[in-house]
C-alpha cells in the first residue's frame, strides 16, 4: 500500500478513476440541464411579471395578473430564501411520503436545480429587462406588437448580453451546488467521492482529488463562457453604417469604392 500523500492520490485515481469520471459526468448533466431549464423558467417568469396593468384593462385581467404575480413572488422568495439542500430533502422525500411519487434520483436532481435556478434567473432577467431603454418597449407596442412579441423580439435580445455573465455564473454555481444532491442519493461527483473514501478511510486524499476535479471543471467552463461573451461583444474596431468613414470606404450606395 502507498506510504505517502501523493502515493495515495495516484493509487486512488488508478483504482477509482472510472467512479470519479462517472460522478463528473453526472455532475455536468445535472448542471447543464438544471441551468438550461432554470433559464427557461426564469425567462417565462420575468416576461409574465413584466406584463403591465393598464387603466383600461378588465377587472378579471387585473385580478388574474395580481394572483399570478403573487404566486410568482412567493416562488421566488421561497426558493431564494432556503438552501438547496433543504429544498432537495423537502421535495424528494415530501413527494414520496405525501404524494406517493417515487422520483428517479437524477430526474429529481434536475428538477430541484431547475426550479432553484429559475428563481434566481427570474430576478436576473427582470433586471436585464429593466436595463433596456423603455423607449424600445413603447416603440414596439406603438406599432401593434403584443407584450410577448415585444419581449421576445425586441427587449430580451438586447437584455441577453447584459445577463449572459449572470447565466454563466449560475452554471458555475450549479456545478458546485449539485454536490448537495448526495442527500437524496444522486450519484454525482461528491457522492462518488464519499463512496471511494469509505473503503480505505482516506478522506483527505479522496476529497483532494474531488476538489481538483471541481476546480478544473469551473476553470474550463469559466474560460469558455468568457470566450462566448467576447464573441458576442464583436470586434474591437468597427465602422458605423452611414458614418463618414463608411461613406469614404463604401460610397453613398454602400458598395465598396475601388
Amino acid at each position: 500500500m502507498p506510504s505517502t500523500f501523493f502515493g495515495w492520490v495516484w493509487y486512488l485515481i488508478d483504482k477509482y478513476g472510472p467512479l470519479i469520471v462517472s460522478g463528473t459526468y453526472t455532475t455536468l448533466v445535472l448542471a447543464v440541464l438544471g441551468t438550461v431549464f432554470g433559464v427557461i423558467i426564469g425567462l417565462l417568469v420575468a416576461i409574465v411579471r413584466s406584463i403591465p396593468l393598464l387603466p383600461g384593462d378588465s377587472v378579471i385581467k387585473k385580478v388574474l395578473l395580481k394572483i399570478v404575480h403573487g404566486f410568482m413572488r412567493i416562488y421566488i422568495e421561497v426558493f431564494r430564501g432556503t438552501p438547496m439542500i433543504v429544498q432537495a430533502m423537502v421535495i424528494y422525500y415530501g413527494a414520496m411520503q405525501y404524494l406517493h411519487i417515487d422520483m428517479d434520483a437524477i430526474m429529481a436532481g434536475v428538477f430541484i436545480i431547475s426550479i432553484n435556478t429559475g428563481a434566481y434567473m427570474a430576478e436576473i432577467v427582470r433586471g436585464g429587462i429593466i436595463s433596456v431603454d423603455i423607449g424600445q418597449t413603447e416603440a414596439a407596442l406603438s406599432i401593434g406588437m403584443t407584450h410577448w412579441q415585444t419581449m421576445t423580439d425586441v427587449v430580451l435580445p438586447q437584455a441577453m448580453r447584459s445577463i449572459l455573465p449572470a447565466i454563466g455564473n449560475e452554471f458555475i454555481v450549479n456545478i458546485k451546488d449539485s454536490s448537495v444532491l448526495n442527500v437524496i442519493s444522486v450519484s454525482e461527483l461528491f457522492f462518488m467521492g464519499k463512496s471511494a473514501a469509505g473503503t480505505y478511510l482516506k478522506y483527505f486524499e479522496v476529497f483532494f482529488i474531488i476538489a481538483m476535479v471541481y476546480l478544473i471543471m469551473t476553470l474550463v467552463f469559466t474560460k469558455i463562457l468568457s470566450l462566448i461573451e467576447k464573441k458576442m461583444d464583436g470586434p474591437d474596431t468597427f465602422t458605423i453604417h452611414g458614418s463618414e468613414s463608411f461613406t469614404r470606404v463604401h460610397g453613398q450606395t454602400g458598395k465598396k469604392v475601388e
